[in-house]
């Protein structure tokens, strides 16, 4: 009896007449607490995105449906954006254009069941999270520079010819002013004339 109590001490008991439930530990609880603190943040961060003027109390729509996507929430299969929409408007307020943190977490609870169909509702819920906390909106859709054949053709400068050859030393960097051929010479005694030091070459 001293030996069951003994390990029934730390919850750890391997008895199978031990009916003592054992409590949740510290550590788990810190965990737990930690990764909703990720995740209140993942949401704040999203919800001011692109509106500078947001609290970051609540999300809409547009923002609700680039995090589901970002995060790995949607995939496109299990979870469509018709779904996020369809869950957006059923956890929101009646009227409301937005949700609140509280309101997100009920989303998760719907959207989590068809993301990870083979889990328990809390290893599923956990799951959602984990593909939420630290994330923040990327530039995704942002103009990027084109690299085509046709575009870097266009801006060799080995290949251009003519005045626009004159333009460019062998390395590519252009000569500003100095590159154009056409700019007026005032050296002379008379102003604007161009023919400075040409009279001997052509008489």
């Amino acid at each position: 009896l001293a030996l069951l109590e003994t390990r029934c001490m730390g919850h750890e008991c391997v008895a199978s007449s031990c009916r003592r439930p054992s409590a949740p530990s510290l550590t788990t609880s810190f965990l737990h607490s930690s990764k909703m603190a990720a995740v209140e943040d993942a949401f704040r961060k999203f919800a001011v995105y692109g509106n500078t003027a947001a609290s970051g109390n609540d999300m809409t729509g547009k923002n609700f449906s680039k995090m589901c996507k970002e995060c790995g929430v949607m995939d496109g299969k299990a979870v469509t954006s018709t779904d996020v929409d369809i869950v957006f408007n059923k956890v929101k307020a009646k009227g409301a254009r937005t949700i609140t943190f509280a309101e997100f977490q009920e989303a998760m609870k719907e959207l989590c069941s068809k993301r990870f169909k083979n889990k328990s509702p809390e290893e599923a819920l956990q799951a959602v999270y984990g593909l939420i906390e630290g994330k923040e909106p990327g530039s995704a859709g942002t103009t990027k520079a084109c690299k085509s054949d046709a575009v870097e053709r266009l801006t060799d400068t080995s290949k251009y010819t003519g005045s626009h050859k004159e333009r460019f030393d062998e390395s590519g960097k252009g000569k500003g002013l100095a590159g154009r051929h056409d700019l007026t010479d005032n050296s002379g005694y008379v102003a604007a004339y161009k023919g400075a030091g040409t009279y001997d070459q052509t008489h």
